[in-house]
């Protein structure tokens, strides 16, 4: 009789995943990164909100404040984070450039939508609203209670996670290895996810330290609204010294 609770946290995670996933649903999540460099440890950036899942898994779209970083508060909207979507951030770097009396900046080159651009390379890259990424993540761990540990490479895990592969560590050294634990509830969905890895490529950031992601995600299935910015305090312009109409690289 004791062992029964966690037989049932762990007997169909991507069953329990699949029947909630709809469209106009989705899951909310907080998030903290914390930079690892020899013995300092500081926490990098901290994240909240909320992604609207698609019917066959992933995510539809995103609405996400970022707070921590140099440039301060951030918030970016983003819908299909590949060819044909389209991104609105707010604050941040990005803030500094807009043209007075807008606060939201549109943008529709790819490079834009990857969501390691809207959110920042430290961000979670396991996806648990991917169908075959948790699926993968559980036959290559081992499981525990209510966890599941394992570790996979950047390649093994781009292979199956459109999450990972609509982002810019996509081009980063394929042998990366990511190591995870997930938590899962009595009903077999994600509550926790824990990744930890050392970049031996990327931005100066990053390059050579360890990072360590902490993201919890709670109402999975529940009804999920993101909307586009009000179009009158949007722009596709960006300004720098009152020159505008700049783009960012890409």
């Amino acid at each position: 009789m004791a062992s029964a609770p966690s037989q049932a946290t762990t007997e169909d995670p991507v069953r329990a995943l699949k029947a909630v996933l709809a469209s106009g649903q989705g899951v909310h999540f907080t998030e903290t990164a914390t930079l690892l460099d020899g013995t300092d440890e500081r926490a990098e950036r901290r994240r909240t909100g909320v992604f609207e899942t698609r019917e066959k898994g992933g995510v539809k779209a995103l609405d996400v404040t970022t707070t921590g970083s140099e440039h301060g508060r951030e918030r970016a909207i983003g819908f299909n984070h590949d060819i044909g979507g389209t991104s609105y951030r707010s604050g941040g770097l990005v803030g500094k450039w807009l043209p007075k009396g807008k606060t939201w900046w549109k943008n529709s080159h790819q490079l834009h939508l990857w969501h390691t651009e809207l959110l920042g390379n430290d961000e979670q890259l396991i996806n648990p609203t991917e169908l075959a990424t948790l699926a993968a993540l559980l036959e290559n761990g081992q499981v525990s209670g209510d966890a599941v540990t394992g570790a996979i490479t950047f390649k093994e895990l781009e292979k199956v996670s459109p999450w990972l592969d609509h982002s810019t560590h996509s081009s980063w050294e394929d042998n990366t290895k990511l190591s995870y634990t997930l938590t899962l509830t009595p009903a077999g969905l994600v509550s926790r996810v824990q990744s930890t890895y050392t970049a031996t490529d990327g931005p100066g950031e990053l390059a050579g330290r360890t990072l360590h992601v902490d993201t919890r995600y709670t109402q999975w299935g529940g009804k999920v609204s993101i909307k586009v910015p009000d179009p009158r305090k949007t722009t596709t312009e960006l300004c720098a010294q009152k020159i505008c109409k700049l783009r960012l690289p890409g």
